[in-house]
């Protein structure tokens, strides 16, 4: 048979087979996945964000960045980390993002802008409030995580896409269709926004509200392994204690401010923390039943940001 007429049969075969013969597989449409909804006032935070190193509690540097660094966050999640080191400000900024978009579909974009943005956080409209918040929008579009935890695995970044259109001077947004995932049942957590704005400038208190929030009843957990857990840097132990004492007394006088009081105690080395459940947490709690509380201390956590070659 000579290679013109070899050719030919090639092409008639593939024209005679059907398109939904196994050799020819379409891909699967993604499924629609509009976010949860949350009020007004509350904004809704994975878990995994809250319970890691992820966005530490030290301000980031603009020179350091992170090359599939491993995060210390609880187990039995694993996270691994490329991109400049996010901090608070930067989750403010995502969050932000993640309220806006809660009525819409993930992996379509939208349109803001910075005066909403800054609106949102509370900000003015102001020349370094929009230098800094544009610094943040690219931080986070130049971050990749990759979560492996019990339910689900995510490798993706915070932002897919952001650009400027050039005729309506918006921001034109694209958050990845994936990030569903980390808003399942028992997945994200809805925060204060008050009590949250309410620390501005005080990241480590930030982060703890964050923490304490996703867990219904916190159990014991070592002051090493909380700041480790809130990335915190600070190189002196007695440094970070001082810290975390005046963080947490920070935290305790905005949530009573709130109407949402707790207490606290150190105790040999433990943080133990006392604090009412919300509502939704209060039905997870009676679903779960009593069951049996362990200390964070006898949970493996990863190691803080150890690079992985």
């Amino acid at each position: 048979m000579s290679a013109l007429a070899a050719l030919t049969r090639l092409g008639e075969s593939f024209s005679n087979r059907s398109p939904t013969s196994p050799e020819i597989q379409q891909d699967a449409p993604k499924t629609e996945a509009l976010l949860t909804s949350w009020p007004d006032e509350m904004r809704g935070i994975p878990n995994v964000t809250l319970r890691s190193a992820l966005f530490g509690s030290s301000r980031s540097s603009s020179q350091a960045f992170l090359q599939r660094a491993e995060i210390f966050t609880q187990r039995p999640t694993r996270m691994r980390y490329t991109g400049p080191r996010l901090d608070q400000g930067d989750l403010d900024v995502w969050i932000t993002l993640l309220h806006i978009a809660r009525r819409k579909m993930l992996g379509r974009s939208f349109k803001t802008c910075a005066y909403e943005l800054l609106k949102q956080q509370g900000k003015t409209d102001a020349g370094n409030n929009r230098k800094t918040l544009n610094k943040r929008l690219f931080r986070l579009a130049a971050a990749t995580i990759e979560i492996s935890a019990t339910q689900h695995s995510y490798t993706g970044g915070l932002i897919d896409s952001i650009y400027r259109d050039e005729i309506t001077h918006e921001l034109v947004i694209t958050l990845n269709h994936e990030l569903y995932k980390m808003f399942g049942p028992n997945e994200f957590t809805h925060i204060d926004w008050s009590v949250r704005r309410s620390l501005n400038s005080k990241p480590l208190a930030q982060w703890l509200h964050g923490y304490l929030s996703s867990h219904a009843e916190p159990i014991p957990v070592s002051v090493d392994t909380l700041l480790l857990m809130a990335g915190c840097q600070n190189a002196s132990a007695s440094s970070r204690e001082q810290n975390l004492l005046r963080a947490l007394d920070s935290l305790q006088h905005a949530s009573d401010l709130h109407g949402q009081p707790f207490s606290y105690e150190i105790r040999g080395g433990n943080v133990h923390i006392r604090k009412t459940p919300s509502s939704s947490q209060s039905r997870h709690l009676g679903r779960k039943g009593s069951g049996s509380k362990r200390n964070l201390d006898t949970v493996p956590l990863a190691r803080q940001y150890r690079t992985v070659g």
